[in-house]
């Protein structure tokens, strides 16, 4: 449940991040990256490939098997180009997206598509917001393969790319578990992991399981309200097959730990988790915001990567690891050239007692 937290405002959730801490680049091989270990006994340096050792056989690793899409893509109204970045699919089959210098845009405005494939939409409705309905001339997997001829990653803004995403990108900002197609963004904690770090959790008797959450464009959009408990969070989609859910019970009565592979993860077993911490089949939209004073019904360990001052990520981490701590945790990874964000380093929290 969520308990209301002190009156919390952005300040409380700053630190000082310098640009040249900000990841433009993966680390190649990715399993080669920073890992800052947050114990309530300190602070300890490692590296992703230690993760196995502090595992322990019985553990359950859930990561989330969302794939990225190509959701930016570049429109034409008569003469007006307009940028749109697509977010999600709605229940009516038009898909919601952010439109950049559509202020002109109607209900009932016809868009072609620049790219391949002869792509065109007409716009639905318009909320105050600037975003749009949109209700393509296709759906489906026919749908989906315009997209990825017509669009192009829609990157965090923080990567400098100034000419758009490169080619490799493509695969960069793609986690070993992808899978299932229908995320604006990656979930970044997954880009760590390759093969060889599978077979040494496998190794070690950390068990595997995969839920799915299509991240949306609301984690790249910046918290507008001073006090937080006032934001709201946009809804993205997600779903916990029965077979995970069993699979993650049973550990857990077998006496394993929940180790969620990103705040993707861990707000989607909060979800779908019941009161007593019993995880539950789950598909549909969760808009769950957790702040400090959120008592967590299910997952122990928290691997993440660092994430942006005064956003619901770094509030998130807070709520789970300890404001305080986490925030002596960023400043060491700052000063210890640790490097940030969707290509950076990562840290692994463990929950403290209060949580």
């Amino acid at each position: 449940m969520t308990i209301d937290p002190p009156d919390l405002t952005l300040a409380d959730f700053d630190y000082d991040l310098p640009d040249e801490r900000i990841a433009h680049e993966p680390a190649r091989p990715r399993d080669a990256a920073r890992l800052l270990h947050v114990r309530a006994e300190g602070l300890d340096d490692r590296t992703i490939r230690d993760l196995p050792g502090l595992l322990r056989p019985g553990d359950v690793l859930v990561a989330n098997d969302t794939r990225v899409f190509p959701a930016q893509l570049r429109a034409l109204r008569g003469n007006a180009r307009i940028g749109l970045t697509l977010d999600r699919p709605r229940a009516d089959g038009a898909w919601q997206a952010l439109a950049r210098n559509g202020r002109r845009l109607q209900p009932g405005d016809t868009l072609a598509i620049e790219g391949e494939g002869g792509l065109t939409a007409r716009v639905v409705d318009k909320a105050p917001d600037g975003s749009v309905g949109l209700a393509f001339d296709r759906d489906g997997e026919a749908l989906m393969a315009a997209f990825e001829a017509a669009g192009a990653l829609a990157l965090p803004p923080y990567i400098h790319r100034p000419h758009g995403p490169t080619a490799a990108d493509a695969t960069d900002y793609q986690t070993v578990f992808a899978r299932d197609q229908g995320a604006v963004a990656a979930p970044t904690a997954g880009l760590h992991f390759t093969p060889a770090l599978l077979a040494a959790l496998e190794a070690q008797g950390v068990r595997r399981v995969t839920v799915t959450l299509h991240v949306g464009i609301g984690t790249f959009l910046p918290v507008r309200v001073e006090r937080v408990r006032e934001h709201r969070m946009h809804a993205e989609r997600g779903i916990v097959s029965e077979a995970a859910a069993t699979a993650i019970n049973q550990a857990r009565r077998a006496g394993g730990r929940v180790v969620a592979v990103g705040t993707t993860s861990l707000r989607l077993l909060e979800s779908a988790a019941l009161p007593d911490g019993t995880l539950q089949p789950f598909a549909g939209d969760t808009a769950l915001f957790i702040l400090p004073g959120y008592r967590f019904k299910l997952v122990d360990r928290l691997l993440t990567n660092f994430h942006l001052p005064r956003s619901t990520l770094l509030m998130l981490v807070s709520a789970f690891a300890g404001r305080e701590r986490m925030l002596s945790a960023y400043r060491h990874a700052v000063s210890a050239g640790y490097r940030f964000h969707s290509y950076g380093d990562a840290c692994l929290l463990e929950r403290t007692a209060a949580s």
